[in-house]
């Protein structure tokens, strides 16, 4: 089965229609799949819903989707350092379902796993609860939290053999690795693809089974949220 493609447009032909969920790997602007995303907003889909960490900055990563009004419902554990995110929220334009972080990911693993839901303390006692159930396991309350599966998981991995086998590199790893699993279909851009074998065994963070579509999206822009540097010391 062939699993490389092109481009990201090719990728991703025949996969996206409006009011779609999409699973989007990435954390803040690290690991994030740019050339998919770009393809997307190419694509003119709207009224997406998007389960991802956070959804990147102005104008880079997810914020793309925003700027163009592509987003209809967010799924996020952290809803900071967008202006434009911020003002649609305020505004009533964007819907958002905050969830913290560990959740999220746990939520993603789990509908992954054919999990449709489990119980966690985390958000008991906040706004996180409200509406929930409620339950009580050794004295300890606990709220239910539904399992997330996708129509369409988009993620960046580091390297990849052609059998679609997948390694994430450091940080970069965070949320691509549940999400890949969160979905009908995952379709991954990496920066290097590798015959099959080259890869250790052990190594491997995602089995290629998981991976319907791939596209070599380097080379890539190193881009740095903020930019932080020590004054000089006088002289």
């Amino acid at each position: 089965m062939k699993k490389l493609y092109p481009d990201a447009a090719s990728a991703l032909e025949g996969l996206l229609f409006d009011g779609m969920h999409i699973c989007a790997g990435g954390f803040g602007l690290c690991g994030i799949p740019e050339r998919l995303i770009d393809a997307i907003r190419d694509s003119g889909v709207k009224a997406l819903t998007v389960a991802s960490n956070n959804a990147g900055i102005d104008n880079e990563g997810l914020g793309k989707l925003l700027r163009t009004r592509q987003i209809a419902k967010m799924i996020s554990s952290y809803v900071g350092e967008n202006k434009e995110f911020e003002r649609q929220y305020l505004a009533g334009e964007l819907e958002v379902e905050f969830c913290p972080q560990g959740t999220l990911a746990e939520r993603c693993r789990a509908g992954g796993a054919g999990i449709p839901g489990f119980y966690t303390k985390t958000g008991v006692g906040t706004l996180v609860a409200e509406g929930k159930e409620h339950k009580e396991f050794d004295g300890e309350t606990y709220i239910l939290e539904r399992g997330i599966f996708a129509d369409l998981a988009i993620i960046k991995g580091w390297k990849a053999d052609e059998s679609g086998n997948l390694i994430f590199r450091k940080t970069a790893r965070n949320f691509n690795q549940p999400m890949a699993t969160a979905a009908k279909i995952c379709v991954a851009e990496v920066e290097e693809v590798v015959p099959v074998g080259s890869l250790d065994p052990d190594a491997i963070h995602v089995p290629g089974i998981y991976v319907k579509r791939m596209i070599v999206g380097a080379p890539y822009d190193k881009k740095i949220e903020f930019v932080t540097t020590r004054e000089r010391e006088a002289a």
